[in-house]
């Protein structure tokens, strides 16, 4: 299995906040973000993979800052780490102005696998790191699944 790049699955997704998906207290509903957050992740890994997923867990998804209505957001995902059957992939939302600079609101990091037809894990592509932020973003990515691995050990105690 040939390995690929990080670009070859770069995903963006866009939306301008509507009053849907507006919560009581007049900002973006979380739930709201998380599907979106989810579903830029299930793309980036489905297309790395070139296999359906499933989500194994979602880090964290912390607000640095509140989207209104009538903002755009513009959400980002790409791949940071791969194991056997896993992947990692960063999520980051951003408020886009009208002049197309971005805020980042949110990062959220996922860890995918891939399945096969019968919904049973299976492998996926190596990683190619292209330049020193990729590698950076692996090492990270390394010492997150690791911390991952042993919070699932004393969970499963």
């Amino acid at each position: 299995m040939q390995g690929k790049h990080s670009k070859d699955s770069y995903t963006e997704q866009v939306h301008i906040l509507m009053p849907e998906h507006i919560n009581g207290a007049g900002r973006l509903f979380g739930g709201r973000l998380l599907a979106w957050v989810d579903v830029v992740a299930a793309i980036v890994a489905r297309r790395h993979s070139e296999h359906d997923v499933t989500t194994v867990s979602i880090d964290h998804l912390t607000f640095l800052a509140p989207a209104h209505e009538n903002d755009t957001i513009v959400l980002t995902g790409k791949i940071t780490w791969v194991g056997h059957t896993s992947m990692e992939v960063r999520v980051d939302t951003y408020i886009e102005t009208l002049h197309g600079q971005r805020q980042r609101v949110n990062r959220a990091y996922l860890v995918m696998v891939a399945i096969d037809e019968q919904e049973k894990p299976c492998a996926v592509p190596s990683l190619i790191l292209d330049d020193e932020e990729e590698r950076t973003a692996w090492i990270a990515a390394e010492r997150r699944n690791l911390d991952r691995r042993a919070r699932r050990q004393e969970e499963e105690a």
